[in-house]
């Protein structure tokens, strides 16, 4: 057998948010490839990074009063419990921030530029008049231009899947601040992708035979296509960001960084990088080597910059290209999109803190994975259905109903397989013989079909149990012999289905390589059990009512007596998101046209004055309220209205009909406050 050297990656999880459970299924697919590999004796190194770099970033930061790099290590210090949790074993996890990223990518950047791939021009972007920057695709909404779907993103359109720059939307509208955003002019750095050198390459690496999947090919067609009016084709890839931008220099400028997608997979080099830093060994001269697999796994919606944009910057910058790249489905619940504003989500932190056992998901995720590009899908009626049946009736038991009587009668001994009858002897043999189909099944990430084939094989066990009854040769002092045969038998289809069964459940397959005195290092090979140790029941079925907890939509909120329901619970990392303010209000006034609002001009201590707008006319005076102190939301996004713009929300008390007794109430801090004062 050829000795592989493996390098595997997954998408790199966005650090603005803790892994939801779209990261955890394709971790899990992940982590399943890679120990069915090392299995096979086969070198992988495995490994991920958060994606810390881009506006999104730098934007939430700043809500949060913090800078972006500590906003990014607060997630990050979040990942582990979930890598842990489910069993998932990255060999590294570092950051697009790191050292070793910025060298890499600027290196990139000067390879593709002294490739004479890399072109500047002037263009048009959209600034955001309010919030006095240059708007990032993912921050300008407006309607598709190829299909007309409203709400959608600047770079490229959920509902249709085009592609197109931000200026083509229709109607834009900042995602910031909800003004129209202003045409500016600003020189960008381009990745010459249209070019006739990347169109010859990508045709030929993208149609490489087993390197993509028949469907990703047949999109990436697609992408190449040219119709009649010369529409359509690959077109030059804007790699240049302005400043303000959380990201990497471009070398040799003093404004200009790295769009995010740029940066971002030269994060997989950066991480095996670090990881190689860590051991002593020598990545250049790894990466370097031809017989090294490069392999990715990443869902269908980033296929687009993983077999065109990565490939290209790879090949043109003198690195070696991926060798596969797996792109998986997205998950659903009972055939619908999850949904975290409706209720409808699955939380894997949830999971794990209801006690629930990972290897149930591991399992059932696996169950329901292939190697094509397809949808899976979570039905709770099925999870508990499959998981009871297969691990529990069908593979657990096998164990259970041989140990007992081989500890009990035989002092743990189990019989060598040439000492068993033929007959017993074939079921051991059967499994063995089938290893080699179902380890090519795995490599294939044919998961489904390998565990249905699993699960066949452990009938086969089972139908043998049922036929010879050991819990009924126990009973027969003259059937002590039989019975050791068949409990033997037993044990050691048990210890070749679990070496089956390894990589998807990895826990269980640990502990019960502990009570057999076995290890599990080998996916192929013949029972090695000789004799068992104390029996510990593996698993438990399914409890429904913490499955039904893990789906519950969030609790109705509480009622007050006399007044509005309490809003749903939140965290207290939640509540230090809001910035609220001590305000003094130096003016105020009527708004001409307005029923309801009063324009008052604040003083928050910070050297100039804000215009809010504020619906309490109904209860206040203008000229009663110059003077006052009052609390304000400091960092609310300021809002375009019909009159002016808002920069701010003064805090007011009311009902939720604020007609009804006994009005609205302007907070008023108590004496001794000063304008700036943070609330807290």
């Amino acid at each position: 057998m050829t000795h592989r050297k493996i390098f595997v990656t997954t998408a790199l999880p966005y650090a603005n948010a803790p892994f939801h459970i779209g990261h955890m299924m394709e971790y899990i697919q992940a982590d399943i490839w890679v120990r069915h590999q090392r299995m096979q004796g086969h070198e992988v190194h495995f490994v991920c990074a958060d994606d810390a770099h881009g506006a999104p970033i730098m934007i939430a930061a700043e809500k949060a009063g913090k800078t972006p790099q500590a906003f990014v290590a607060d997630i990050a210090a979040g990942r582990q419990q979930y890598l842990d949790g489910f069993h998932i074993g990255f060999d590294n996890w570092h950051s697009t921030d790191g050292p070793e990223n910025h060298e890499l990518a600027q290196d990139i950047y000067r390879a593709l530029r002294k490739a004479g791939l890399i072109t500047e021009r002037s263009i048009e972007q959209f600034f955001d008049p309010v919030k006095n920057m240059f708007l990032p695709d993912r921050y300008i909404k407006g309607e598709c231009p190829r299909c007309g779907a409203k709400d959608q993103y600047g770079d490229s359109c959920e509902v249709c899947g085009a592609v197109y720059s931000p200026t083509e939307l229709k109607n834009p509208y900042s995602a910031l601040t909800g003004a129209t955003p202003v045409l500016k002019t600003s020189v960008h750095y381009f990745f010459q992708l249209s070019s006739q050198r990347c169109l010859d390459f990508l045709k030929d690496w993208t149609h490489t035979p087993g390197r993509l999947q028949p469907e990703v090919l047949n999109k990436i067609s697609e992408w190449f296509a040219v119709d009649e009016h010369g529409h359509g084709g690959l077109a030059d890839w804007d790699i240049s960001r302005d400043a303000p931008y959380f990201g990497i220099r471009i070398p040799d400028t003093e404004d200009k960084y790295f769009y995010v997608w740029l940066d971002a997979p030269v994060g997989y080099l950066a991480s095996l990088k670090n990881y190689f830093g860590k051991t002593g060994r020598d990545f250049d001269a790894f990466f370097a080597d031809p017989a090294v697999e490069q392999i990715h796994f990443i869902g269908k919606d980033i296929t687009y910059f993983h077999t065109l944009f990565w490939p290209a910057m790879l090949h043109f910058s003198g690195r070696k290209t991926p060798d596969h790249v797996n792109v998986h489905g997205f998950l659903q619940l009972s055939g619908e999109k999850m949904s975290k504003s409706r209720g409808t989500g699955l939380s894997p932190l949830k999971y794990l803190e209801l006690g629930m056992n990972a290897e149930w998901l591991r399992y059932y995720l696996a169950a329901k994975l292939n190697g094509r590009v397809e949808d899976v899908d979570f039905n709770p009626e099925d999870f508990v259905a499959r998981v009871n049946s297969d691990l529990i009736g069908k593979y657990v038991n096998i164990a259970s109903r041989a140990a007992g009587f081989l500890n009990k009668r035989f002092e743990g001994r189990v019989l060598p397989v040439a000492e068993l009858p033929a007959a017993d002897a074939a079921i051991h043999d059967q499994i063995v013989a089938a290893q080699p189909a179902l380890c090519r099944l795995f490599d294939e990430r044919e998961y489904g079909k390998a565990l249905r084939d699993i699960m066949a094989l452990a009938d086969v066990v089972n139908g043998y149990t049922d036929e010879n009854k050991p819990w009924e040769l126990a009973k027969k002092p003259e059937a002590a012999q039989r019975l050791h045969e068949v409990c033997s038998t037993l044990m050691r289809a048990f210890e070749l289905l679990t070496r089956l069964l390894a990589a998807v459940l990895p826990d269980t397959a640990a502990r019960a390589a502990t009570f057999l005195n076995v290890r599990f290092d080998r996916s192929i090979g013949p029972s090695q059990v000789e004799r068992i140790g104390e029996f510990k029941h593996l698993m438990q079925r399914v409890d429904t009512q913490q499955l039904d907890e893990l789906l519950a939509p969030p609790p109705a909120p509480k009622v007050v007596p006399g007044g509005e329901d309490i809003a749903p619970e939140i965290k207290i990392d939640d509540f230090a998101k809001v910035d609220l303010r001590i305000a003094k209000i130096v003016n105020a006034e009527a708004v001409e046209g307005s029923d309801k609002l009063l324009r008052l001009t604040l003083d928050v201590g910070e050297g100039r004055t804000r215009n809010v707008f504020s619906g309490i006319k109904s209860a206040y005076k203008p000229e009663d309220l110059v003077g006052k102190l009052t609390v304000m939301v400091a960092n609310l996004a300021p809002r375009k209205m019909k009159f002016g713009l808002s920069e701010g929300m003064v805090l007011a008390a009311s009902h939720a009909d604020e007609k009804a007794e006994p009005g609205i109430f302007v907070l008023e801090p108590g004496p001794g406050a000063q304008p700036g004062m943070r609330v807290r």
